[in-house]
């Protein structure tokens, strides 16, 4: 037999610890700890987790917050706790004068206050050895644009960098997915996926986006959103007579049958980049292979400082 100690609330009239038997089987059974009434084993709770897990109740005299389980044995008569227990603290911040003042209205968000981090984004770049960034691979829709993210970040991986992709096609999937293709649409799903991909790289993660994004103003305003320099806008620049004859996912044919309306290049506009950071372009029947791509990429981001703190 084996005698274990377990910690004990000090509402019980033992003091703050007892001694628990254990008795050896086969495999040694965890000893229990009787707290306020209630045994608590190895496995649960033999009374239900409902009648245990009250909420938190908050003090108005002092803040302080005391867990309410009905039994008045846990509770000291001026919130004080036997045994010098102090009751758990609110760490809620105060609002000041300064900080109403710094009260905005964002959009239809009313009075929302900006709550700082004390680990900021150099913290994490640091711990990353990696600048954090967003990579906006833009062009036609079958020009290359998943495939190149892809080969990027398989490269970055094979170099111990952290990146993550955010597809268009995937982001239609959850985020956008009650979004249409019509121009407002599209804004809006740029917007979203500016906004995410700007938390990415305050996370110090280096962000791939991978998207059509064929108007200037939604890639500009994406930009407007990061620090200067840490968005790499790189367009593929694949003919749209190219892009057609591959057609991957068979949605030329269909826009070309009046199937699909408002589709990139055919009946919608696409704008390219005037002054992007990286221009991938097909010439002729050249071809340059995802990996050559994604190494012109890298080189940019070796080149400019990205891969190092």
């Amino acid at each position: 037999m084996s005698t274990t100690q377990a910690l004990r609330p000090p509402a019980c009239s033992c003091g703050m610890f007892q001694n628990v038997e254990c008795r050896p089987l086969a495999v040694e059974k965890l000893g229990f700890a009787t707290l306020c009434g209630m045994k608590i084993n190895g496995v649960g709770l033999n009374r239900s987790r409902r009648s245990f897990l009250k909420p938190i109740m908050a003090k108005e005299d002092n803040g302080a917050s005391l867990i309410d389980d009905g039994n008045a044995k846990c509770q000291g008569a001026a919130g004080k706790k036997p045994n010098s227990f102090t009751p758990f603290t609110n760490h809620s911040p105060v609002l000041t004068g300064k900080n109403l003042s710094e009260m905005a209205n964002i959009g239809n968000s009313m009075n929302i206050l900006w709550h700082k981090s004390p680990i900021q984004k150099h913290d994490r770049q640091q711990l990353l050895q990696q600048r954090g960034c967003v990579i906006w691979l833009t062009g036609l829709s079958g020009s290359g644009k998943s495939t190149l993210a892809c080969a990027l970040s398989r490269g970055l991986h094979l170099r111990g960098k952290l990146t993550y992709i955010l597809d268009g096609d995937n982001i239609r999937h959850g985020l956008s997915r009650d979004l249409s293709f019509r121009a407002e649409d599209r804004s809006e799903n740029i917007r979203r996926i500016g906004e995410v991909a700007k938390l990415l790289a305050d996370a110090g993660v280096i962000c791939i986006t991978s998207l059509i994004s064929p108007y200037g103003k939604d890639r500009d305003a994406c930009r407007a959103l990061l620090p200067e320099g840490d968005f790499i806008e790189v367009f593929i620049d694949v003919p749209l007579h190219v892009c057609e004859a591959r057609d991957p996912k068979g949605l030329y044919k269909l826009a070309r049958a009046g199937k699909i309306k408002d589709f990139t290049g055919i009946d919608d506009p696409y704008e390219p980049p005037c002054s992007c950071e990286i221009v991938l372009q097909q010439k002729g029947s050249e071809c340059m292979s995802p990996s050559d791509m994604a190494e012109i990429v890298i080189s940019y981001l070796e080149k400019n400082g990205y891969l190092r703190a």
